[in-house]
């Protein structure tokens, strides 16, 4: 386990790098994990970061994956995969893939959340 982060903007910076911001409910859950139990918050958030930056994938196919796996899950989250994956280079058409890969699996809700996700990220339609 590495040492624990002297403050609350060491680990808001680990998404503001990945995802470029950090969204409202892990910002609620750092600040009250690291009042309550700043290990436990530290070995999740450096587990979180191993998992996420795996040697043998790179960063645009970690994020579609994801996204992919949030989807099926039905997930809002999968929107800060998307922005994470879009920021590591991925384009409409790999992030529409990977929703059609995650609706195989999960139907067509998955498909439905991919599309509220995607028209926000991409306004103008990709172009």
């Amino acid at each position: 386990m590495s040492k624990l982060p002297s403050t609350l903007d060491d680990l808001e910076r680990r998404y503001r790098d990945m995802i470029g911001l950090v969204p409202p409910k892990v910002a609620k859950r750092l600040k009250l994990g690291l009042q309550v139990d700043p290990a436990i918050v530290t070995a999740l958030e450096d587990w979180r970061v191993a998992a996420l930056t795996p040697q043998a994938l790179d960063q645009k196919t970690v994020q579609l994956m994801s996204f992919a796996i949030l989807l099926v899950q039905t997930s809002d989250a999968a929107a800060n995969h998307a922005r994470a994956a879009i920021k590591a280079g991925a384009t409409l058409q790999e992030l529409h893939a990977s929703a059609a890969i995650a609706a195989l699996f999960r139907g067509v809700g998955a498909f439905n959340l991919a599309g509220e996700i995607l028209s926000a990220q991409f306004p103008d339609g990709g172009e």
